[in-house]
């Protein structure tokens, strides 16, 4: 059953140098405070894993937090490219980062076998693609296949089943149940992938009321959940906060140069207190 922590002793309990780790949340719900407390306890050589990252995994990656990045689409949604991301890449600064490219959908069928216990999913989404490259992997994690029943050639993707899932959601009650609703990804996919699962939440309340198309983990899914208002800003929780559009814009100035993000880092994470954001 989930354990009821803060949301340093979540991370710190959950999260290990050298871990696979999988921060989810498309548009809104995105864990910016979790994924700011792992910059502040200065973990190392993650794999990070997102079909969409944006502002926290450049935030990670120039905080030198990942060895590698699992990901679809990269960038700052409207505004233009992630920096840190880039720099890393380019000029393996602060570390090297080495990346592993899907398509949304191979990456959304990953998370789905994963959940489903499966060793992978099989899709067209690959043919007359370049990621076969990606068979050139020292474990590779797209194959073509044959089906059997038509001889059509199709893809399999290895499931992915990080060690880590970390999403924010708008409630939990006091058992650890948790519910998110509005614009949903593949958060319930990526909790139930993994060994252990982060959720931080707006509120806890005494019981969950019914609310049209909400996803539910029941508690026995999740390991821990930690209490933190307004903790997807930048990005909004549906009910609770707006998107804040013009921290978005801000970061691309923020992110473009080394010594303007260090400080940045300096001033808006490591000197921040331990769960707050």
């Amino acid at each position: 059953m989930a354990e009821i922590v803060s949301l340093a002793e979540a991370v710190e309990r959950a999260i290990h140098d050298g871990d696979a780790v999988a921060m989810e949340g498309f548009t809104h719900l995105i864990p910016f405070a979790a994924g700011h407390e792992v910059i502040r306890q200065r973990r190392r050589d993650l794999t990070l894993i997102r079909m969409t990252p944006d502002l926290i995994y450049d935030q990670l990656i120039g905080a030198g937090c990942a060895r590698k990045l699992i990901f679809s689409w990269g960038g700052n949604p409207g505004v233009g490219s992630l920096h840190r991301f880039r720099d890393a890449v380019e000029h393996s600064w602060p570390v090297p980062l080495e990346i592993e490219e899907h398509s949304h959908a191979g990456m959304a069928n990953r998370y789905v076998a994963g959940a489903a216990g499966l060793p992978f999913a099989v899709l067209r989404g690959y043919n007359g693609t370049d990621l076969y490259r990606l068979e050139g992997l020292t474990a590779p994690t797209i194959k073509p296949i044959s089906c059997p029943f038509t001889g059509e050639t199709l893809t399999a993707v290895a499931a992915v089943r990080p060690d880590v899932a970390v999403i924010h959601a708008q409630r939990a009650d006091r058992s650890g149940n948790v519910q998110l609703w509005g614009i949903t990804g593949v958060q319930k996919e990526a909790v139930l992938a993994s060994e252990r699962s982060v959720v931080t939440v707006e509120v806890i309340v005494d019981e969950l009321d019914p609310r049209p198309g909400a996803v539910v983990l029941p508690g026995w899914t999740v390991t821990f959940v930690a209490l933190a208002p307004g903790g997807a800003h930048p990005s909004y929780a549906l009910g609770y906060s707006v998107r804040d559009n013009d921290y978005y814009v801000a970061w691309d100035a923020i992110a473009r140069d080394r010594e303007t993000f260090t400080r940045w880092l300096d001033e808006q994470v490591y000197a921040v207190p331990a769960g707050q954001h």
